[in-house]
């Protein structure tokens, strides 16, 4: 099938051609069928152009609400709600469903658009949809956001964490809510599938964080996952990511709106939030973007030397830092990023041991990394397959290098799409 951009070239080339030919003064028969055969052509073309448009993927947020939610810690959780949406049809056996698990800031928006004029689609559009690496006229992607999901006050995210409201209280759980794990967003993703009366999936995949979550499931309930594909991500967080979880954390805490996560109703820690994310922001980067051609050195306004004044002056850098900061600030709660720094900071696949846990998986495993993450650094990453493998578990691993770094794993994922086709068709 024709992709858009491949059938747009084709029209812009026989435009040129059919331009060329009207110009021609010469009418004997072979020009006339020329013309004839371009004009023919060009119809053609334009209606696999309109066709490709309306291929665009659409999608829905859905709503999945459970009375209640035993954590892996063994508190109740009451009136979970989690946003949740999928990309094709589910098959009669109900064996063709891949669930895509998304990043520490990322949501269920994995592909499409909820409608035609949304400015962007969804994160990995350029690996799900028709035609494409995860095609989604064979699967049936399903992905859900977690709870304590970062973005709690986008219109579009569904979550339950500290600024839902506890209805024993009747007011924000803030710090009352319990303690959730990287176990405890796979346990609700269970309960999704559950529902909709998916007993195993062809494969669980996802970035980050998201691959903390597929190591999860394949450890977890390794009878329920067919195959494993986590992007960027090792079997756990070592302590060299558990220090830079903490650090990620300190500017909320140290912000005095903050107020032991009790400001709820009052003024909210918005400069701490925004500094978490800058730091965030910039951990998932690679060198080589702050050292672009936009950034590097450069000045963040020509008249305002950063040598001149100690605050207001500012580096390109630093101004774009600021700049992504609080725009995603905007969005985001500040509990709701603790709670995930401390999911995180807690997660050994299986959670056990990484050896113990790893060797849980049954399923086989592509892996797809960048050796220049500076998140999940490369020997993390190279321990884990080299874990899996001992085990006997066949193990692909694929880089990609897109000069974003940790980045890399959404941005450039397009490069891993032959890999990510060939093991998803694998029998």
């Amino acid at each position: 099938m024709l992709r858009l951009p491949r059938v747009e070239a084709i029209l812009l080339s026989l435009r040129i051609l059919a331009a060329y030919t009207a110009s021609l003064t010469n009418n004997n028969r072979e020009v006339t069928m020329l013309r004839r055969v371009l004009a023919l052509s060009l119809l053609m073309a334009g209606m696999f152009s309109a066709a490709a448009a309306a291929q665009e993927l659409m999608t829905e947020k859905k709503t999945l609400e459970l009375p209640s939610f035993t954590t892996a810690g063994g508190k109740t959780i009451r009136n979970v709600r989690v946003g949740w949406e999928s990309y094709g049809q589910l098959n009669a056996d109900k064996s063709n469903a891949v669930l895509i698990t998304h990043f520490f800031s990322g949501t269920s928006h994995a592909a499409g658009k909820y409608k035609p004029d949304d400015k962007a689609a969804g994160y990995w559009d350029a690996v799900i949809g028709p035609g494409k690496a995860i095609d989604t006229n064979t699967y049936y992607v399903i992905s859900a956001d977690t709870l304590v999901n970062l973005n709690a006050k986008d219109p579009n995210v569904v979550t339950t964490g500290p600024a839902s409201i506890n209805p024993e209280t009747g007011k924000p759980y803030a710090l009352s809510f319990p303690i959730v794990t990287i176990r405890d967003f796979v346990n609700v993703q269970k309960a999704l599938l559950e529902s909709l009366g998916i007993r195993r999936l062809h494969a669980v995949m996802g970035a980050s964080m998201g691959a903390l979550q597929a190591y999860e499931w394949a450890s977890a309930y390794p009878e329920m996952v067919g195959k494993v594909v986590p992007v960027i991500g090792a079997g756990e967080s070592d302590g060299y990511l558990i220090a830079w979880l903490d650090a990620w954390a300190a500017p909320i805490r140290v912000d005095a709106n903050w107020n032991n996560g009790n400001y709820y109703g009052g003024k909210e820690p918005l400069d701490g939030l925004t500094a978490a994310l800058k730091t965030v922001t910039l951990h998932a980067q690679h060198w080589a973007w702050a050292n672009g051609p936009t950034l590097g050195r450069k000045w963040a306004a020509a008249d305002k030397d950063p040598g001149a004044c100690l605050t207001d002056c500012k580096y390109a850098i630093e101004a774009a830092l600021d700049a992504a900061g609080r725009g995603r600030a905007v969005l985001s709660d500040a509990n709701h990023f603790l709670y995930l720094v401390k999911a995180n900071q807690l997660f050994v696949a299986g959670g056990t041991t990484l050896a113990d846990g790893l060797k849980r998986i049954d399923a086989p495993v592509l892996l797809i990394s960048s050796d220049d993450d500076q998140v999940f650094h490369a020997d993390g990453i190279n321990q884990t397959a080299s874990l899996i493998k001992a085990d006997g578990i066949p193990l692909q691993h694929v880089k990609i290098k897109g000069g974003r770094g940790h980045l890399d794993g959404v941005v450039a994922i397009g490069q891993a799409g032959a890999a990510i086709t060939a093991f998803l068709g694998q029998k």
